[in-house]
């Protein structure tokens, strides 16, 4: 076993190596770049070696630079995690070179993987079932019309070195696939450096649905059943779990032999994961491999008992796997949610900035966070960004979405921006609940993108009876007690009444009689109660004379006022909020990649104005209505902050 393993990644993903680490009695390493130099990995880790600044170009992607830390920490191993440089053949064999093991699959199956071309063609000498499509690179845009035309609409245009969603576009038309060739080249170039693209047929109503699968190099391959992972916004993973609840044992039998026929068809050696496309009649077909740790390996971990990082150590230490196929028992279900710093309102823009207040769910048998923040920490504009993954596991699919639904009201984050709402639209959603889940779901039920609409249904009652049992609870403390109040809630009123203390009361809320308990302390930002039998949880923030009452993904501003406060707050005007309609404002702190119009230039509505690059993801701004373009007040090449003026119009 090994004594040292330096982890070449960052953020979430290095701090979940070195919790099985540390488990193992193995010290870690962790390389860092300057903007990561108070990172939690870095925090976490025996040693730590800088390597560069805060572009990974110039840090987490060089080569060279990590080999130089394994070698001033004596580190004899490298856990690359995900991304970076998880699955280029260079960097294996280059720690081979140098005498240091990696803990993954071997050059050859990085390569032959790794590469969305190849590895189809390989797929297909092992008889496994394929997506019809042309797997050559593409040489240009008109190219790429005239292969999608054979092949027929719709297709999906996708980076040979794709992972992510990155590099990936879906075409209708010829109009699509041409400007689609190009935006997935152009991310295809930024994240992967390696512009090829390829065409293959897109599949209508499908589930992406992966085999998780795990070799010892020594003709000993398993599949640790499969993980469900359709909920997809531009073909980023957005909620995963396992089991799915579409397949059946016949079909998981297929899918698993498959995957593991393709794994021993490259001598696969440590943790990798097959992924399927699968339609409505429950066929499937070969996606890619992904020769790494994926990010939603905790769900497979949950339902199966078994640590993958472990596992990944001692096969890539020369042991062998301690089970074989008939070993391996699926117990309950399992749900991950991804937290990423994004707006769900401003169509999911990346939020940069201080985690002012970060409070996790409290961990146990059925949550899970995997996180590499902490509060006070920053999240950056240089990576990905995730806050956090968040698991939940129950006996059965229900139990699972439940205790997921709870624990997102409990996950308090403030600061930046962040998708706790849409997630727990997600969860509550019909549905999803049901489990008629296809890639398309989010398009599909959100058309129009998120908005407050979307949210699950709150009862006013309940929020207005919360806000003046707080209001009670302060008035005790104050040495004020006054029953009647009426609660302003988003500027609507009830009449609010309150009997009881301690941590029992009774409330009168419009015409509803509840009961509602809580222990709940000024200053608390989490306010768990028992309301009418059901436990739910109340985030609690003061907000002015007022509270922020933020549950199931929605807030509510409430004041509590006595009656004759009530009557002179209703005289008080509303403030307009500021006109911006005459100018296109950066949408996210970014770079202003392209200008596509000119000072005087007439335009139409949906044409496109400008790009935005921001965490190597191209935005492109559109006009939503006709008009005319009278200064411009950025130029390519810019820095942009968030809501700063790019386009005035006339």
């Amino acid at each position: 076993m090994f004594d040292k393993i330096l982890i070449a990644n960052r953020g979430e993903i290095a701090c979940r190596v070195i919790r099985t680490c540390r488990r193992l009695g193995i010290k870690t390493v962790a390389v860092y770049s300057e903007a990561d130099a108070d990172a939690l990995h870095v925090r976490q880790a025996d040693e730590k070696v800088l390597i560069g600044p805060p572009p990974s170009a110039q840090s987490y992607l060089l080569i060279d630079k990590i080999i130089d830390a394994c070698k001033k920490t004596g580190a004899q191993a490298v856990h690359p995690g995900y991304g970076f440089l998880s699955e280029k053949e260079a960097f294996q064999k280059a720690l081979a070179a140098a005498g240091i093991a990696f803990i993954g699959p071997n050059a050859r199956a990085i390569y032959a993987m790794g590469d969305k071309i190849e590895s189809k063609k390989l797929a297909q000498k092992a008889g496994v079932n394929t997506v019809p499509g042309h797997l050559a690179a593409i040489p240009n845009a008109d190219e790429a019309v005239k292969i999608a035309q054979k092949i027929g609409y719709p297709v999906m245009i996708k980076a040979s070195a794709g992972g992510g969603g990155k590099g990936m576009r879906i075409a209708w038309n010829d109009a699509e696939a041409h400007e689609g060739f190009g935006s997935a080249t152009n991310e295809a170039k930024a994240s992967f450096a390696d512009d090829r693209v390829f065409i293959e047929k897109y599949v209508e109503e499908p589930r992406h649905i992966e085999i998780q699968l795990i070799a010892d190099g020594r003709g000993n391959c398993v599949y640790l059943w499969e993980r469900e992972c359709s909920i997809q916004r531009r073909h980023q993973k957005v909620i995963e779990e396992a089991p799915s609840p579409f397949l059946d044992a016949k079909t998981r039998k297929a899918m698993g032999e498959q995957a593991v026929a393709l794994a021993k068809a490259v001598k696969y050696k440590s943790a990798g994961t097959v992924e399927f496309i699968v339609d409505k009649n429950r066929n499937f077909y070969f996606l890619e491999m992904n020769t790494r740790l994926q990010v939603e390996h905790p769900v497979t971990e949950l339902i199966t008992g078994l640590d993958l990082v472990e596992l990944m150590i001692r096969v890539a230490a020369g042991e062998k796997l301690p089970f074989e196929q008939k070993d391996v028992k699926m117990n309950g279900w399992a749900m991950e949610a991804r937290l990423y710093a994004e707006d769900p309102f401003r169509n999911f823009l990346p939020s940069t900035g201080r985690l002012v207040k970060y409070r996790e769910p409290k961990a146990g048998p059925d949550v899970r966070v995997d996180t590499g923040v902490y509060e006070g920490g920053e999240i950056s504009m240089f990576y990905d960004p995730m806050i956090a993954k968040l698991c939940t596991y129950g006996e059965t699919r229900n139990d699972a979405i439940d205790r997921m639904r709870r624990a997102l009201d409990e996950f308090y984050v403030r600061g930046v921006s962040h998708n706790i709402p849409f997630l727990a639209a997600l969860m509550a959603h019909p549905r999803f609940v049901a489990g008629k889940l296809t890639t398309n779901f989010i398009a599909e039920e959100f058309k129009g993108g998120f908005t407050t609409k979307d949210l699950p249904p709150r009862d006013p009652a309940v929020l207005a009876g919360i806000a003046a049992v707080i209001d009670r609870i302060q008035g005790h403390r104050a040495g004020l007690v006054e029953d009647g109040r009426t609660v302003m809630l988003n500027r609507e009123p009830m009449a609010v009444r309150v009997t009881g203390q301690g941590a029992a009361f009774a409330v009168e809320a419009g015409e509803r009689a509840i009961a509602i308990e809580t222990n709940w302390l000024p200053g608390e930002p989490l306010l768990h109660a028992v309301v009418d039998d059901q436990h739910i949880v109340v985030q609690v923030d003061a907000v002015g004379s007022g509270w922020r009452l933020v549950h199931e993904g929605g807030q509510a501003d409430v004041l509590v006022l006595t009656p004759r406060q009530a009557e002179l707050y209703a005289l008080m005007p509303v403030k307009a909020a500021p006109d911006t309609s005459k100018f296109l404002l950066s949408p996210m702190p970014g770079l202003l990649a392209s200008v596509a119009v000119a000072e005087g230039q007439e335009i139409k509505a949906g044409e496109a104005l400008a790009v935005v690059e921001a965490m190597k993801m191209e935005n492109v701004l559109r006009a939503v209505r006709d008009g005319t373009v009278k200064t411009l007040h950025a130029k390519a090449g810019d820095s942009l902050r968030v809501d700063q003026k790019i386009i005035e119009f006339a």
